[in-house]
């Protein structure tokens, strides 16, 4: 399904300044989003709503032509479903169309794919994919991150573990693809911030603990079977990414532990508790637009967007060349309703940002926590940083 998102009534104007003339200029973007077929969640409140990450969009592009529609220049964003089969064609649309800035959801290995096929036609925004090599080694030099890294969340987590001196951790990782990339960084969070893995275990999607059997009952006994014996730790650390068992680690464990990571203390790039640094006014908005509360995706997708509103609002003219230039230049910063101002990395194109530590209905922390410093940025703590990296952009 495709629609256009537009933008905000009455806002995209030329402003007439005595003895200047501003030209219309458009901007146009699209959001491509990729759904794949898989299990159910645990649980039906994690149910991917039809419009994830495009309520982010339109709220992005309404926020852009609130600045653009004073200067001229108006901005488009199109929304396009697509399947795994589907994607490339959907994505060779867009670019024949002259759509030249892109927002993609999708897993690492489509990324990489629509980034390549970009080539230098289009910029590419990753807003959902949060796998390290994206970063490293399958970096692309038109692909820039928004959503954050494995790297950054794990770190994040990390420093706050290490702040409470839980630095005990029994690690357990799934036994998907995504949950062991997301368990390496976990491995190396802990190295790099002098936790210590005390035992590892890996829990194998057998299918089962799904919301259409009888979950609880099986778990209620399994889980804490599953736990039993380990090593003294302070803290339960899970990498699961595929969402298969984490949710079900809390009171059942079979040591009364905290839990971290993929359930518990979780970090992520938004949560709807979030208030501080004006983000109610932001949480607010979007809830009247949307009719419900704002996902990671959602958010980073607005951010995206408000990157191209950002960039078009400093060098107003249009031309695409400028606008990469600008975005990732020392001069480029994002104000993201985080406390700071947000740019992007210019060794991996990851865009430097604080991460939420959320637990149930509030947020817990937020890192990078104060005692963690760094010699350019404090933000540079969390993530792979430029002696690191793995990217030859």
């Amino acid at each position: 399904m495709k629609y256009l998102t537009p933008v905000a009534a009455g806002l995209c104007l030329s402003v007439l300044v005595p003895g200047v003339a501003l030209a219309e200029v458009e901007y146009r973007a699209a959001v491509l989003r990729v759904d794949a077929p898989g299990p159910l969640p645990i649980s039906r409140m994690d149910l991917k709503t039809d419009d994830l990450g495009f309520a982010g969009a339109e709220l992005g592009t309404a926020d852009n032509a609130t600045t653009g529609g004073f200067m001229g220049q108006t901005f488009v964003t199109e929304t396009v479903v697509a399947s795994p089969e589907t994607v490339e064609a959907e994505m060779q649309k867009l670019l024949d169309a002259g759509v030249t800035y892109i927002v993609t959801l999708a897993d690492a290995e489509t990324t990489v794919k629509l980034a390549d096929l970009a080539g230098d036609q289009a910029l590419v925004f990753n807003a959902g994919a949060s796998d390290d090599s994206l970063r490293g080694a399958n970096c692309r030099a038109n692909l820039l991150h928004v959503a954050p890294s494995d790297a950054m969340l794990a770190d994040a987590l990390a420093q706050y573990l290490v702040w409470k001196k839980w630095t005990n951790w029994f690690l357990i990782e799934g036994s998907h693809p995504e949950d062991q990339a997301l368990a390496a960084a976990y491995r190396r969070a802990a190295e790099k911030f002098g936790a210590r893995i005390v035992e590892e275990r890996m829990y194998e999607d057998t299918g089962g603990a799904r919301r259409t059997d009888s979950g609880h009952v099986q778990v209620q006994s399994q889980m804490p079977v599953f736990t039993q014996r380990a090593a003294a730790h302070d803290v339960v650390v899970a990498a699961d990414h595929a969402g298969v068992f984490a949710d079900w680690l809390p009171y059942h464990t079979w040591d009364a532990r905290p839990v971290a990571g993929s359930a518990g203390l979780v970090p992520e790039s938004w949560h709807p508790a979030h208030e501080a640094w004006g983000a109610t006014q932001w949480q607010t908005r979007f809830e009247k637009q949307a009719n419900r509360t704002a996902r990671d995706e959602d958010y980073q997708v607005w951010m995206a967007l408000r990157v191209i509103g950002e960039a078009a609002t400093r060098t107003n003219g249009g031309d695409f060349a400028a606008m990469k230039d600008f975005i990732l230049s020392p001069d480029f910063n994002l104000a993201a309703f985080k406390g700071q101002s947000l740019s992007f990395r210019d060794w991996d194109g990851q865009l430097r940002q604080p991460v939420l530590l959320t637990a149930g209905m509030v947020v817990a922390s937020v890192s990078p926590q104060a005692e963690f410093l760094h010699q350019v940025s404090q933000m540079d703590t969390l993530g792979i940083d430029r002696p690191e990296t793995e990217c030859s952009r």
